[in-house]
Protein backbone atom coordinates (compact mmCIF):
# COMPACT_ATOMS: atom_id res chain seq x y z
CA UNK A 1 0.00 0.00 0.00
CA UNK A 2 1.43 3.41 -0.95
CA UNK A 3 2.38 5.79 1.82
CA UNK A 4 -0.04 8.68 2.36
CA UNK A 5 1.35 11.98 1.14
CA UNK A 6 2.03 14.42 3.96
CA UNK A 7 2.63 18.19 3.67
CA UNK A 8 6.09 19.13 2.44
CA UNK A 9 8.28 22.10 1.58
CA UNK A 10 11.09 22.34 -0.94
CA UNK A 11 14.39 23.05 0.77
CA UNK A 12 17.96 23.36 -0.45
CA UNK A 13 21.21 25.13 0.29
CA UNK A 14 22.05 28.47 -1.26
CA UNK A 15 24.76 27.87 -3.85
CA UNK A 16 27.04 30.77 -2.86
CA UNK A 17 26.32 31.25 0.84
CA UNK A 18 25.67 27.60 1.73
CA UNK A 19 22.87 28.31 4.17
CA UNK A 20 19.47 26.63 4.20
CA UNK A 21 16.75 28.13 2.04
CA UNK A 22 13.09 27.29 1.44
CA UNK A 23 11.05 27.69 -1.73
CA UNK A 24 8.21 30.19 -1.54
CA UNK A 25 5.49 30.83 -4.10
CA UNK A 26 7.65 33.59 -5.60
CA UNK A 27 11.26 32.64 -4.90
CA UNK A 28 13.40 31.60 -1.95
CA UNK A 29 13.51 32.49 1.74
CA UNK A 30 15.82 31.66 4.62
CA UNK A 31 12.77 31.32 6.90
CA UNK A 32 10.77 28.11 7.13
CA UNK A 33 7.63 30.01 8.14
CA UNK A 34 7.66 31.70 4.71
CA UNK A 35 7.95 28.43 2.76
CA UNK A 36 5.28 27.32 0.34
CA UNK A 37 3.46 24.35 1.89
CA UNK A 38 2.79 21.62 -0.67
CA UNK A 39 -0.15 19.33 0.01
CA UNK A 40 -0.47 17.71 -3.42
CA UNK A 41 2.10 15.09 -4.41
CA UNK A 42 2.15 15.94 -8.12
CA UNK A 43 2.52 19.66 -7.35
CA UNK A 44 5.33 18.91 -4.89
CA UNK A 45 7.17 16.83 -7.49
CA UNK A 46 6.82 19.64 -10.04
CA UNK A 47 8.07 22.29 -7.59
CA UNK A 48 11.06 20.07 -6.74
CA UNK A 49 11.92 19.69 -10.43
CA UNK A 50 11.69 23.46 -10.87
CA UNK A 51 13.94 24.03 -7.85
CA UNK A 52 16.49 21.46 -9.00
CA UNK A 53 16.81 23.30 -12.31
CA UNK A 54 17.91 26.51 -10.56
CA UNK A 55 21.55 25.41 -10.51
CA UNK A 56 22.74 29.03 -10.39
CA UNK A 57 20.94 29.54 -7.05
CA UNK A 58 20.56 26.25 -5.15
CA UNK A 59 22.25 22.94 -4.51
CA UNK A 60 20.76 19.75 -3.08
CA UNK A 61 17.06 20.56 -3.36
CA UNK A 62 14.68 18.03 -1.80
CA UNK A 63 11.21 17.71 -0.28
CA UNK A 64 11.09 17.92 3.52
CA UNK A 65 8.15 16.70 5.60
CA UNK A 66 6.48 19.34 7.73
CA UNK A 67 3.50 19.65 10.03
CA UNK A 68 1.25 22.67 10.17
CA UNK A 69 1.07 24.23 13.61
CA UNK A 70 -1.51 27.04 13.62
CA UNK A 71 -1.04 27.31 9.85
CA UNK A 72 2.74 27.67 10.12
CA UNK A 73 5.09 24.98 8.76
CA UNK A 74 7.10 23.18 11.44
CA UNK A 75 9.73 20.45 11.03
CA UNK A 76 8.71 16.88 11.80
CA UNK A 77 12.23 15.46 11.86
CA UNK A 78 15.27 16.39 13.95
CA UNK A 79 17.38 17.01 10.84
CA UNK A 80 14.94 19.60 9.52
CA UNK A 81 14.61 21.25 12.91
CA UNK A 82 18.41 21.53 13.06
CA UNK A 83 18.58 22.93 9.52
CA UNK A 84 15.85 25.48 10.29
CA UNK A 85 17.67 26.86 13.33
CA UNK A 86 21.22 26.76 12.00
CA UNK A 87 24.57 25.61 13.41
CA UNK A 88 24.67 24.72 17.08
CA UNK A 89 28.27 25.50 18.00
CA UNK A 90 27.57 29.14 18.96
CA UNK A 91 24.92 31.79 18.40
CA UNK A 92 25.17 33.24 14.92
CA UNK A 93 23.07 33.43 11.78
CA UNK A 94 19.51 32.22 12.28
CA UNK A 95 20.07 31.61 16.00
CA UNK A 96 20.71 35.31 16.56
CA UNK A 97 17.70 36.29 14.41
CA UNK A 98 15.37 33.88 16.24
CA UNK A 99 16.82 35.12 19.53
Amino acid sequence: MPKTFTPKVVTANHLLKGDVIYQTATGWSRRLDEAEVLTDEADADLRLIEASQQVDVVVGAYLADIALENGIPAPTHFREDFRATGPSNYAHGKQVELG
